[in-house]
């Protein structure tokens, strides 16, 4: 049975919490539904201390952010959005049309369908995370999204250089110097100056996950998402305390509510990783946000066998899952529950948050039980369509449907059947739900 040497916070304390976040969206989100642009002026103002006469950035303050950029900056930027496209593309490959007749006569198929706008978040108030705009607005434009438009907060009191000139290198066709629940308000509900999207993507503060939350359903959106989560699976072999330690605060450091998680078949090395989380907590310059992540949402779980730790970790089904044993692949063939998987010592979750290619836009809070993280697919509607080319295919689906129809007591289905029955098959079949003959001249 698995020992707990540390534990997190209770689900009641993180219960209460998020009853305080949600009440304070939805009436911010009825506001900008009813003010529009001037409720999304006041709240900019009030929690950004951030006003402009448009919050749109022109073309020539997106080209000064990216002149800005140094040459290594520019070249560094660069690479990340190349390794990001060239998986995108990769992923948008796999996902192929298709049509086939499956009967004489009967064709379906389907096609995959960008939406015509997308939103994309991208934080940048405590840190500026330029590499959400990456994974974000380079995903929709392989995908093939038409609009994309994208919001981050200003950053000390302008507009975010980074984050502006790498969504604009990305290939956003509108970026605007927005943040919280005003930004994702604005573009998935419309102000007077803002067209609304059909979808919202892009991690954020616990405001702006409530509010796409909420918003959930008048748009689409990517996941539902709440504070980053980092689970590490180790053991003596694949990693040491100081590896293990500095996985752990390298994930920590985004905010003092994300949980950080050692799982491990070794108690020495659990023990020896909470020493050492203590001795580059006192040296991290993020040590404020880690140490209260540590304090409140650390977890240090020692399991029997690999077996138990598969089992903790698809219950806990964390966002990131850091797997650094004798064999990673194990975990790989058998785990079930997780938004990203890094095996082996030689990569890290801040690989996959940066640069290697993969997106970092995960699923947090279990939602990783029944979905993935962001892809082209999520930017993708996969619809169907059918053909029927003959006759005799007509009046042979015509009547199966026809008696499925009656079993269902839907005799309105049942007579868009029996007319084609009686028009391409020659058969003077009744109107559905009646024993009399139809009046209509079968050719």
């Amino acid at each position: 049975m698995a020992q707990y040497l540390k534990r997190g916070a209770t689900a009641e304390a993180k219960a209460d919490a998020d009853r305080k976040v949600r009440d304070s969206v939805e009436a911010a989100l009825a506001d900008i539904e009813k003010r529009g642009d001037a409720a999304v002026r006041e709240m900019s103002v009030k929690f950004d201390g951030w006003d402009r006469e448009d919050y749109r950035l022109s073309q020539a303050e997106i080209d000064a952010c990216v002149d800005s950029l140094t040459p290594q900056e520019r070249k560094d930027i660069e690479f990340a959005q190349t390794q990001v496209r060239n998986f995108a593309r990769i992923q948008r490959d796999s996902m192929k049309d298709v049509e086939v007749e499956t009967l004489p006569g009967v064709i379906l198929g389907h096609k995959n369908l960008p939406v015509n706008a997308a939103g994309c978040y991208v934080p940048g108030g405590k840190y500026p995370l330029l590499a959400s705009a990456h994974m974000s607005v380079i995903t929709a434009k392989v995908a093939g999204v038409p609009r994309v438009i994208t919001c981050a907060p200003p950053f000390q009191g302008k507009p975010a250089r980074a984050i502006v000139a790498a969504q604009a290198m990305a290939g956003a066709d509108a970026i605007y110097a927005l943040g919280g629940i005003q930004a994702v308000g604005a573009m998935a509900l419309g102000t007077q100056s803002i067209d609304p999207v059909d979808i919202l993507v892009g991690p954020g503060n616990a405001f702006v996950a409530e509010a796409k939350r909420q918003l959930f359903g008048r748009v689409g959106i990517d996941l539902f998402a709440g504070p980053t989560e980092t689970l590490v699976i180790a053991d003596e072999i694949g990693c040491d305390a100081e590896l293990a330690a500095t996985d752990l605060l390298g994930q920590a450091e985004h905010g003092p509510d994300s949980p950080a998680v050692l799982l491990t078949t070794s108690e020495k090395l659990a023990r020896e990783t909470m020493k050492e989380v203590e001795r580059l907590l006192a040296i991290l310059p993020t040590a404020d946000y880690a140490r209260k992540a540590w304090e409140s949402f650390g977890e240090v779980i020692v399991a029997e066998d690999d077996a138990e730790m598969v089992r903790i970790a698809d219950d806990l089904a964390s966002e990131h899952v850091q797997v650094m044993t004798a064999d990673p692949d194990y975990f790989l063939k058998n785990m079930t529950n997780y938004g990203a998987l890094f095996l082996g010592p030689r990569t890290n979750v801040s690989f996959g948050d940066k640069v290697i290619g993969t997106n970092h836009t995960l699923p947090t809070k279990k939602s990783a039980r029944y979905t993935g993280g962001l892809w082209v697919g999520k930017f993708i509607k996969t619809c169907t369509y059918q053909k029927v080319l003959t006759d005799e295919a007509s009046a042979l689906i015509g009547e199966y449907c026809s008696r499925l129809c009656g079993l269902e007591g839907f005799a309105g289905h049942g007579e868009q059947a029996n007319i084609r029955v009686r028009r391409y098959g020659g058969r003077n079949v009744p109107y559905a739900g009646t024993a009399v003959p139809s009046p209509a001249t079968v050719a």
